[in-house]
């Protein structure tokens, strides 16, 4: 990942969820293509309330995009990019899903659509989605523009299990059905990385921003897939080989009850969403004990609190 102080995102496009009362407005993105591979991002922080970023769409919305699903038009003249991100309809598109029973809750600013076998949940102002007690990650915020929801469609794409790329000549967003919907969360998740991976990312970053949690959950598992460290969540945390390896196991804050955010970052990080793939190390600067990361490590990016390095 390049070294970065502002935040973008490329390889994205969003979904409208229609029909739901008003409600506030959320963050700035860059590009509107979508790559046939995963996100590409750059990020450090942008406009964040409590984990929540919201969108300023005080640009003009730019009529023109498509949305095929199998070959044919999904949603006829309602896919727009506003700044420069492709929008679409998502009550239409949980309509042309198989019939969606969409409903609002004002209480929680949270939009829940049944179609074809798949339950959605999209909250005002996350960054993920929840489909049959799985979590993606939307890169950008949910968020609401004159009374509609609108999602990220990769996430969305993903469950419902369909294929997506994005067309440039075309200036459209081509799915296809035929791919495998997610299995539940209690099927594909496993209960112990859940457990130890939402309590190192809570102690060593309560505080942080959502994506900071996340990062720190990829510095993890990064290091599971290194063969320097161990190959478990578990081993890694509690790696002793150079030293103690986190100061939550010394301190013993490793075994607090992790916070349901956290918790969150965990299993978007075990459904492979990774901020970078080399990181290896981060530190509070004015919280660490020792400078030897920072004079040993290459830097690679900033987010909250935390630097990070490979």
């Amino acid at each position: 990942m390049k070294k970065t102080t502002r935040a973008t995102a490329t390889a994205l496009c969003a979904l409208i969820i229609a029909g739901t009362t008003a409600m506030g407005a959320g963050a700035k993105n860059s590009d509107s293509y979508i790559s046939s591979g995963e996100y590409q991002t750059e990020i450090t922080s942008n406009l964040e309330y409590g984990g929540n970023i919201y969108l300023d769409l005080s640009e003009k919305a730019l009529p023109g995009v498509r949305v095929m699903l199998d070959g044919s038009e999904m949603i006829a003249g309602q896919g727009r990019i506003i700044n420069s991100v492709t929008y679409v309809p998502f009550r239409a598109f949980c309509d042309a899903m198989g019939g969606a029973k969409v409903t609002w809750d004002a209480s929680t600013r949270t939009a829940k659509a049944a179609a074809n076998g798949v339950t959605v949940y999209a909250k005002q102002g996350a960054l993920y989605l929840q489909a049959n007690d799985r979590y993606f990650y939307t890169v950008e915020p949910i968020a609401n523009i004159d009374g509609t929801l609108f999602v990220p469609v990769r996430p969305m794409a993903k469950a419902f299990g369909l294929e997506l790329e994005w067309d440039q000549s075309l200036r459209a967003v081509l799915l296809e059905s035929g791919g495998k919907k997610p299995t539940s969360g209690s099927s594909f998740y496993k209960s112990d990385e859940v457990l130890w991976l939402s309590r190192i990312i809570h102690a060593e970053s309560s505080g942080e921003p959502f994506r900071g949690k996340i990062a720190v959950g990829n510095v993890v598992l990064n290091r599971v897939r290194s063969p320097q460290y161990p190959n478990t969540i578990y081993g890694v945390i509690f790696d002793r080989k150079h030293g103690t390896q986190f100061s939550p196991v010394s301190f013993g804050t490793i075994y607090n009850t992790p916070s349901a955010e956290s918790v969150i970052a965990a299993k978007i990080c075990l459904e492979g969403y990774s901020i970078s793939e080399k990181a290896l190390f981060f530190m509070n600067p004015r919280l660490a004990t020792t400078s030897w990361i920072a004079q040993n490590r290459p830097y690679l990016f900033t987010i909250g609190n935390h630097l990070f390095y490979s």
